[in-house]
């Protein structure tokens, strides 16, 4: 086999940061501008995406450095945004590069001969998956640097960092990554929506429909191994009226806990007093794939109790219908 020709086998995946905030219109042409470059192109809204090269290379006849700079030219002539692109073998190392780079915009492409190198100085927080609270407590233990969590045992890791996220972080501290770009479009949305026999005027009545609201979206996005990065609420009065508001969540979630909590303040955010509502929904936006969201460490018990049960009812609901169990609020009319 020639040289060219493993060239070819080996992947190459560039990371593509928009500005944050860009809005959604622009960032589907920036989608379609990738999609000219390759045929591999996987939407990570609300800002980013991941393009596999590996056919783009031969057939434009440059290299990835090259190609990403042109593609940084077109995007800002066309639609006067600038672009930070991370190129690598890996989606670790191109999506570590991207937000490696100074400025509103630029090309970094690491090379595969020089991934330990450049990786090895970086601080913890900086190699991509590794969260916050993943890199407070690698910090306590005196691991700072990529260098040095790649040379820690893995089996020390995930002590560390449990069994999963530390065999993760290890490998990906080496640039060892075997995920492959999807092919993907901007996600859809999820919603659920109920409605009232009635004219619904007692706040506790309403409370118990938006949590079983929640309770079904977040059903949904967790069999869908997806999460959301923001909700959107939508009250129907009589009269046919409507009134709306969303929030972002502190972090892409499917958890009916981070659900409620946001859903509860849209709610308090309406300001209701004696509306007379017909229905009610809850939407989804922004939606991920739940593999990527970074797993962070929860030091709180509680909350990790909850997390647990949350995968106990999924699978007794899998098994037995969606309405054997839920929250005891859910269900008004037991008591």
């Amino acid at each position: 086999m020639g040289a060219d020709e493993t060239a070819r086998e080996v992947s190459t995946v560039m990371h593509v940061r928009c500005p944050d905030q860009v809005p959604e219109a622009v960032y589907r042409e920036v989608l379609e501008q990738l999609a000219e470059l390759s045929p591999v192109v996987q939407a990570l809204p609300p800002s980013a995406a991941l393009v596999e090269l590996r056919g783009a290379l031969p057939y434009f006849g440059v290299d990835a450095h090259r190609l990403g700079q042109t593609l940084r030219v077109r995007v800002g002539a066309r639609l006067g945004i600038d672009l930070r692109i991370g190129i690598g073998r890996t989606i670790t190392v191109a999506a570590t590069a991207s937000s490696q780079i100074d400025g509103p915009g630029g090309v970094l492409a690491i090379a595969p001969d020089e991934v330990t190198d450049w990786l090895g100085p970086l601080p913890v927080e900086a190699l991509h998956g590794i969260g916050p609270r993943q890199a407070g407590v690698l910090r306590d233990y005196g691991i700072h640097r990529v260098g040095l969590l790649a040379a820690v045992p893995q089996a020390t890791v995930q002590r560390l960092l449990g069994g999963r996220a530390g065999r993760q972080a290890a490998d990906r501290a080496r640039g060892i990554d075997p995920r492959a770009v999807v092919p993907r479009a901007l996600p859809a949305s999820a919603t659920t929506r109920c409605t009232f026999p009635r004219h619904a005027l007692d706040g506790a009545e309403v409370r118990t429909a938006l949590l079983a609201l929640v309770v079904q979206l977040g059903q949904l996005l967790r069999r869908r191994d997806q999460a959301a990065r923001a909700l959107r609420l939508t009250l129907t009065f009589a009269g046919g009226t409507t009134w709306e508001t969303v929030r972002r969540l502190a972090a892409p979630s499917a958890h009916d806990e981070d659900l409620r909590v946001l859903a509860y303040r849209l709610m308090d955010a309406a300001g209701l007093q004696r509306g007379r509502l017909t229905g009610l929904a809850l939407k989804a936006e922004d939606l991920v794939d739940a593999d990527q969201v970074a797993e962070q460490i929860s030091l709180d018990e509680a909350r990790e109790a909850r997390l647990t049960a949350e995968a106990v009812t999924d699978r007794i609901r899998a098994k037995y219908g969606p309405g054997t169990i839920g929250p005891a609020a859910a269900f008004r009319n037991v008591s």
